[in-house]
């Protein structure tokens, strides 16, 4: 049987398990998009705040939205706000801005947790002007490119199925690509994106993983022999690197298009 869902309501425990991982992929994804400066940004599913900080830092925006449905984690978000950042609760298929009022809307490492992705996107492409970015990345949850699938990979050898976010199928490149698509974006494009980190050892590694939501629940509810071999299956899974430490490389696809017109 699947554990029970994902649940991303500690900032901090989320900063902690995947603030280098996200800001990795983000800064290539930014990188990708090469976006003009003063623009208005809408960071839909913003979570903790640290790709709204990094739009923030990196892109000088005229202002940057942050919305999300965990007002546990817009609290750590503001607390965190710099420069033109702002953050409020919300839903992303219904997003409580009116047509066309931003230059940029994204998703990062959210899509596959909107229920219906098409209505998130369709949302997007509502509150952009035309011309405007539409854009998104996630972890290639099904392709094995999450920065714990070595974590979800030793869970199943033992029998143990860990949770997967509602909408997994729209991690794939594939999906993405149909979804934007779909929402009639133009110029639609999508690219790979690599990151890695060192730790360590295989227990640095693990201690990362515990406060992750995604991997967090059956880990905790392992007995030491569980844990044992749980702890061999991810050293297994991991690279060793020269002049020590092990290393995993984490995959995520992304896809940017713009609003018609």
């Amino acid at each position: 049987m699947a554990e029970s869902a994902i649940r991303f309501e500690d900032g901090g425990a989320y900063e902690r398990s995947m603030g280098v991982w996200s800001r990795l992929a983000g800064e290539v994804f930014l990188d990708w998009l090469a976006p003009a400066p003063g623009l208005g940004w809408v960071d839909v599913g913003c979570g903790s705040g640290a790709f709204t900080a990094l739009v923030a830092e990196r892109c000088a925006p005229a202002e940057a939205e942050g919305i999300d449905p965990s007002a546990a984690q817009v609290a750590f978000a503001r607390g965190r706000a710099a420069g033109p950042a702002r953050f409020s609760t919300g839903d992303a298929m219904a997003l409580p801005f009116a047509d066309g009022r931003f230059d940029a809307a994204v998703m990062a490492l959210v899509i596959f947790f909107v229920p219906e992705p098409a209505r998130g996107v369709a949302e997007m492409a509502r509150v952009v002007r035309p011309g405007g970015l539409v854009a998104a990345y996630a972890w290639d949850m099904l392709g094995g490119g999450f920065p714990y699938g070595p974590v979800q990979a030793a869970l199943r050898e033992m029998g143990i199925e860990p949770p997967l976010p509602p909408s997994v199928e729209a991690s794939r490149a594939e999906a993405l690509r149909a979804l934007w698509e779909g929402a009639g974006l133009v110029g639609v494009a999508g690219r790979e994106i690599r990151v890695s980190q060192r730790f360590d050892d295989v227990d640095a590694y693990l201690e990362t993983a515990r406060m992750s939501g995604s991997v967090s629940q059956p880990l905790s509810r392992l007995g030491p022999a569980e844990a044992a071999r749980l702890r061999e299956g991810v050293r297994a899974r991991l690279s060793p690197l020269p002049g020590g430490g092990v290393g995993w490389e984490a995959r995520a696809n992304a896809i940017r298009g713009r609003v018609p017109g």
